[in-house]
């Protein structure tokens, strides 16, 4: 992004954040007299409604979590993520069918009715992490065997590993790295059905590590998650390869960084989990400090910039926009 447009940019995300303009969901509000009024179920970062007997209505909004927390409300975020995926899903489908039906605004994806598996299926390429499931926390803990994996001794932060490997975790209150036998083993999911998550997930994180260098970047590691349709057919839902799911590496300097001893440049939202685990702790303090102003604008910043780069598309700011978003629910239903 050229200097004067990332300026640009910054002055409108700033703008945003100072008057409150964050898609946070609340403002969400049907008008009865235009059909359908769907109940709202709040995630950490998604609501969902319920469109239909096949269909739901995901609203990405700007709330930031981390470390299984809300850590921040980030203008435009959103609207990056949604996007985004929608980019992914779209240049992965050959690999796997995935539930996206149609984009009818920024925030907003109509998708196909899904049963997910209870399994985030983590994908890694690097030695990093900042979180207590992450790779490197483990292995700084001194395992050795992570999901299965062997892991030699002297391995060092944001190294490469030998290939990428697949490091499922399971949904429960506070995620746990498991193995694949014992996603097996403790009844999380069928054999056949584990297998075949398997091989998608690395397929299309392969995808995403060749178009990512292809511009530039490394995609370092993504979570993905699959569900079966009414039919039983398995897809690929939620998000893919978004700056909240995944890590982002600028590619040109990532050899020189590591090094000098230094933190790769990243585009995701790292920096600002690592502000916090110097500033507090997040597992434990009750209450968490704010996120410093010029930290959310950049993290917005970084946001944008990865969806111009991966999609080659100009980032279209959408301001105010939950009164538009009720409406694009409602024709959709």
């Amino acid at each position: 992004m050229a200097d004067d447009a990332s300026e640009e940019y910054g002055a409108r995300i700033s703008a945003a954040y100072d008057a409150s303009k964050q898609i946070t969901g609340s403002n969400v509000c049907f008008d009865a007299k235009n059909g359908v009024c769907p109940p709202r179920l709040t995630g950490k970062v998604r609501d969902r409604y319920e469109i239909g007997s096949d269909k739901l209505a995901l609203v990405t909004s700007d709330r930031q979590s981390g470390f299984d927390r809300s850590l921040a409300l980030v203008p435009f975020k959103g609207q990056v993520l949604n996007l985004t995926s929608a980019y992914w899903f779209g240049v992965t489908q050959d690999i796997i069918p995935n539930h996206l039906l149609s984009v009818p605004h920024p925030n907003v994806s109509i998708v196909k009715k899904c049963t997910p598996f209870p399994i985030e299926f983590v994908v890694r390429s690097y030695m990093t992490g900042s979180t207590s499931t992450s790779i490197w926390k483990n292995y700084q803990d001194g395992c050795r065997n992570y999901c299965g994996h062997e892991l030699p001794d002297g391995m060092k932060k944001n190294q490469k590993l030998e290939k990428n490997i697949l490091t499922p975790t399971t949904k429960e209150e506070h995620d746990r790295p498991i193995s694949e036998a014992d996603i097996v083993s403790e009844g999380w999911m069928k054999q056949e059905d584990l297998d075949a998550c398997a091989k998608a997930a690395l397929a299309v994180f392969d995808r995403g590590q060749k178009i990512a260098a292809e511009r530039g970047m490394i995609l370092v590691d993504t979570k993905y998650e699959f569900g079966k349709d009414s039919s039983g057919v398995i897809h690929l839902i939620d998000e893919v390869n978004t700056p909240d799911s995944s890590r982002y590496w600028l590619k040109d300097s990532y050899q020189e960084r590591i090094a000098a001893g230094k933190e790769p440049e990243n585009i995701d939202k790292e920096f600002l989990r690592l502000w916090f685990r110097q500033n507090c702790d997040p597992y434990k303090d009750k209450v968490l400090p704010d996120a410093p102003k010029d930290l959310v604008v950049e993290l917005s910043r970084r946001y944008i910039k990865l969806y111009e780069t991966i999609t080659g598309k100009k980032f279209d700011f959408q301001e105010g926009a939950e009164g538009a978003i009720a409406e694009a629910i409602q024709k959709s239903a």
